[in-house]
Parts: structure tokens; sequence; C-alpha cells
């Protein structure tokens, strides 16, 4: 069959000069996509002002995409233009190309798995600080802010972890960090979608507050770069062997010839705290809502844990090592499939580097490409009882369904091929340790929105759950 060009493929009609995007409610796009998808199919085209973009709903095609990564694909080239106008150096995540290259070395260096073994006792540190703030809300029968608290826990936790650095966000409601750094991802998405670039010329009210934002941010950034040099210059056995990623990275951009400055190691210290911040949480906060909905499945992981913790002889403040935590496996398949159910990242935008196919479409270089990650891991044709969270589909495969490797095909939350999440053996150490905490200290007493309600998707550069608090009751002993 001959290839198809994208202006014959089916879509939404648009407007004249805007096309598609007036139909693209930012905090909602990803609904209207997946839409759209359903309407017109894996493949269609949709026009965001003067430019078409492909957009991709099927699995095996977005893996192709993904995998042909840095040489056939390169995030969109005003992700880089609004990063740096906003006055940030792209680290991993924004950069393309060569300076791609560099930085993944460096940055992956960091995150090899003995690295990540040696992270667990300041791991755990950040996680019993959680403790004693849910347990002190479980006492008082306060509410939690539970998206609020898991980011100061992500954040406390990477801060530690990456950069060495005492962010104590847990123990303090002062103005903090993790409120500067909320406001960035938003604005990021926000410009992404504005039709026109007004902040160039005149600053609202918000803009103002991102500006000062960004001040800190790069302020609390330069202070970790800082103290780390001084950590090393004050230590040999550090230079030899540096404990913690930042100490790596500035070890390394310090090499003869690695092409790489202060600023390099400043954009990758900002990524790696957003990344860690709003992913990591988010996923945590919807896995939370999804158990409080399925107490069967809550009631599983639940004795998993404590079965664990009961086999040490430790009580309900039991710290996890990470060879238990490695042993938690149905709390890791609960991880597997919140993540399929609700990806925190459930678009993908790309542009193409060269002329190339498709899914049978002649997509020329420079063509924008959108890759919709939530559309076949929700199909009845892939998962058995799609729309159901069940854990059990990662551990053993179910007649008529895939088997976990399988599942992993179709479910992308940490992306695929060369430019994979370096992070994500991180991040799922992360949100096992929290768990456990939480499974083994606390019994549930409800998870959702004050009113009752669903709680709503609301996308800003991540997907979150509006408005979920918490209550725990102190776990009897």
């Amino acid at each position: 069959m001959a290839a198809r060009d994208i202006a014959s493929l089916p879509g939404p009609r648009g407007w004249p000069l805007v096309g598609n995007l007036l139909q693209l409610e930012r905090e909602r796009v990803h609904h209207t996509v997946e839409q759209w998808a359903q309407r017109f199919g894996p493949v269609f085209r949709i026009r965001l002002g003067p430019a078409p973009f492909l957009v991709l709903a099927d699995h095996a095609a977005i893996g192709a995409v993904l995998r042909d990564r840095p040489d056939g694909f390169r995030r969109p080239p005003r992700l880089d233009i609004v990063w740096r106008e906003m006055g940030f150096s792209p680290g991993v995540f924004g950069a393309n190309g060569e300076a791609w290259k560099r930085q993944r070395r460096m940055v992956m260096a960091g995150f090899d798995p003995a690295h990540v073994r040696a992270y667990v006792p300041a791991l755990s540190r950040v996680t019993q600080r959680l403790r004693q703030r849910w347990a002190h809300a479980a006492e008082q029968g306060l509410a939690i802010d539970l998206q609020g608290d898991l980011m100061r826990f992500t954040v406390d936790a990477i801060a530690g972890l990456a950069f060495g650095a005492e962010v104590n966000t847990l123990e303090s409601d002062e103005v903090v960090i993790q409120h500067h750094l909320d406001k960035i991802f938003p604005a990021v998405a926000r410009r992404m979608l504005a039709p026109y670039p007004y902040w160039r010329h005149f600053k609202t009210p918000a803009d103002r507050r991102l500006d000062g934002a960004v001040r800190e941010v790069n302020r609390s950034v330069a202070d970790f770069i800082q103290k780390a040099r001084a950590r090393l210059a004050d230590s040999e056995q550090r230079r030899a062997r540096p404990e913690n990623l930042l100490e790596a990275m500035l070890l390394a951009a310090d090499a003869p010839d690695s092409g790489m400055d202060d600023r390099d190691v400043a954009g990758n210290v900002l990524t790696m705290l957003l990344a860690g911040e709003d992913t990591t949480a988010n996923t945590l906060a919807w896995m939370l809502h999804l158990l409080q909905q399925h107490p069967a499945v809550l009631q599983q992981v639940q004795q998993e844990v404590r079965r664990l913790a009961a086999s040490s002889g430790a009580g309900q403040a039991h710290v996890f090592s990470h060879d238990e935590i490695d042993r938690l496996d149905l709390l890791e398949a609960c991880i597997h499939e919140t993540m399929r159910l609700k990806p925190v990242g459930p678009l993908n935008v790309l542009q193409a580097l060269r002329d190339t196919q498709i899914a049978g479409v002649r997509v020329p270089a420079g063509t924008m490409v959108w890759c919709v990650m939530r559309h076949d891991t929700v199909r009845e044709q892939l998962f058995t009882d799609a729309q159901r969270f069940d854990p059990a589909r990662w551990m053993e495969p179910d007649q008529g369904s895939p088997s976990a490797t399988s599942a992993k095909r179709v479910s992308m939350p940490f992306g695929a091929g060369p430019r994979i999440c370096p992070g994500r053996y991180l991040a799922l150490l992360e949100m096992k340790m929290a768990m456990a905490m939480l499974l083994n200290s606390f019994d549930i007493a409800s998870v959702g929105v004050a009113d009752g309600s669903e709680p709503r998707e609301v996308l800003s550069f991540t997907m979150a759950p509006a408005g979920l608090v918490m209550r725990l009751k102190t776990r009897a002993a």
C-alpha cells in the first residue's frame, strides 16, 4: 500500500489561521486529543496555527518514534525557546543532539544501581520525616493535602539524593523552594500552547510571579552548586568517589574537553528537581486514590507490606531496607497499574529531524508528531477489563491479557529507547519507600475530593489529581 500524506488523514475541523488551537483547553488538552483518537482512529491529523501535526495513538508506532531518538526525532524547538526565555539552561530533558548525548552520559553515571542503593539511607530519613508529619495529622484528625505533602516529600528526597542538600520542606510551613517550583511547569505548558508570545511585550501578574519564582529557584540551584564545589575542594576522597549526582556532574563538567560548564549542570539540577517532584508525587497521589476505590487490593498490598515488616521483628515504625523494598512485588505492580490508567505524562510531542514514514504515513522533516500515551493502555483488545484497576495483570499473565513484559511495551510511562527516563529506578524506589511506610504505619480512613466527586485530571506539564485529601488513622498496636 502506498504511503499516505498527512493532509489526506482524517481529523477534527479547525478554524482559519488557528486551526484546532482554540479547541484545546490547556488543563484538559489530553482529554480532547484522546477523544479525537476514539473518533478518528489511532492515526490522524490536527493543525495548531499553520502547522500540521501527525497524531499517533497506536503503541507500536509510538514506540518506534520514541526509539528513533535522538537521531530521528527531537523535543519541540519551542520548548527550548520557552525554557531559555524563562531564564533556564536546558538539562537532559530538553537538550537535543550532541548536547543531549554529553549530558546523558553525565546524568546516567549517577543513576547506576550501586549509586541508587547508596541513596537508600538518605531516602529513609526523608521518609521518616513524612511519617512524622502524617502521624501528627492522624493524631489531630487533620485532612492531608495529599499532592502538596507528596511534593514536599519528593523535593526533599531528590534534593538529598541528587544534590547532597538538606531541603527540609516536610518540617516547614514557610515559603520553601517547592512553592516556587510549582509555578514553573504550569507556565511552560501555558506558553507552549499560547497562540502569541505576549510575555515578550508585556507581563501579567502571573508572569511577574513567575519571574520571582525563577529568580528564587536559580538562586537555590546556584547555592547547591556552590556548596557541592566547596565539599569537593575540601575532600580528595569525594573527588575520587563523588557521593551524589551533583558532585559527579561537576567533576564531569570539569574534565578536559567535556564541553560542559556550570550552566549545563544547573540545567540538570533544575530538571531533576522538577521531574522528581511532579511525576513521582502525582503517581503516588493517583495510586492512593485508586487503592481507596479498590479496598480488596488495598488490603492485599497492606498485608504484603505488614508481613514483611513483621518478619523482621520490627513494629509500625519499621525502616525498610533496599532488599526489603525489592521484595514488595504487589506494591510495585500497583505502581505500574496506576501509571497505565493515570499516566502523569499522557502526551509526548516530538519533531521529525528527517523525512521518514510512520504507520504508513509520509512524514517530512520538521513535522510535529503528537503521541497519545493513554489510548492503547486502556483498550479492551489489549487488556482484559481495561478500565479496571488490577495490579495482578503485572504479575502473572491472565487469559486473553498480555504478560507483564508485553504490557510494558504498551504502557510507556517513562518513555522508551535511548531517551527513556534516566531516573525511573530511583522514582520506583521513592514510591515504594513512601507507600511501604504509609501502609505499615497507618490505616487509611479516606482519600477523595471534599465534595465526594471524582478528582479531575488537571494537566499542567504533568497530569495531577485536583483536590485530593487524605485522612489517616494511627494503626492499632
